[in-house]
């Protein structure tokens, strides 16, 4: 189902599908600004944030969005980022290799407790008293 929402960087009003939350025309520049990135990058592969940004004239903050969204990815020590939950230096994404491992676990944990509460045992369904049985007489 789409809804139409406000573009977040223009303000534009448009349909958005699959949670996108910016405009065609937005997402075009953005699609334009990854480019030069990623060909200076190819070009240039042990330059820092700052000197892509002084190259390409793309502000670093985009850079960093780029690697974050896991568009872009590191090699060596020249662009890397934080993880956003403990910290560590990650090439791309939000979150490093352990921290990822965790929430999934966590989830999966939190998947099946949820599971087995909507169902729960046939040994439990008697001791409340649910279920058929036979009437004493």
């Amino acid at each position: 189902m789409a809804d139409f929402i406000n573009c977040e960087k223009c303000g534009r009003v448009f349909k958005t599908i699959a949670g996108i939350k910016l405009c065609s025309r937005c997402r075009e520049t953005d699609d334009d600004m990854y480019k030069v990135v990623r060909e200076y990058i190819y070009d240039n592969p042990n330059s820092t944030v700052p000197e892509v940004s002084e190259a390409t004239d793309v502000p670093e903050s985009k850079i960093l969005h780029f690697l974050r969204e896991g568009r872009l990815e590191t090699v060596g020590q020249a662009m890397l980022i934080d993880c956003e939950k403990c910290g560590v230096a990650i090439a791309s994404g939000r979150y490093c290799d352990a921290c990822t491992n965790e929430m999934s676990r966590g989830l999966r944990n939190m998947a099946k407790q949820m599971q087995a509460e909507l169902n729960p045992k046939k040994d439990d369904q008697k001791s409340l008293g649910k279920g058929m049985h036979t009437r004493i007489r």
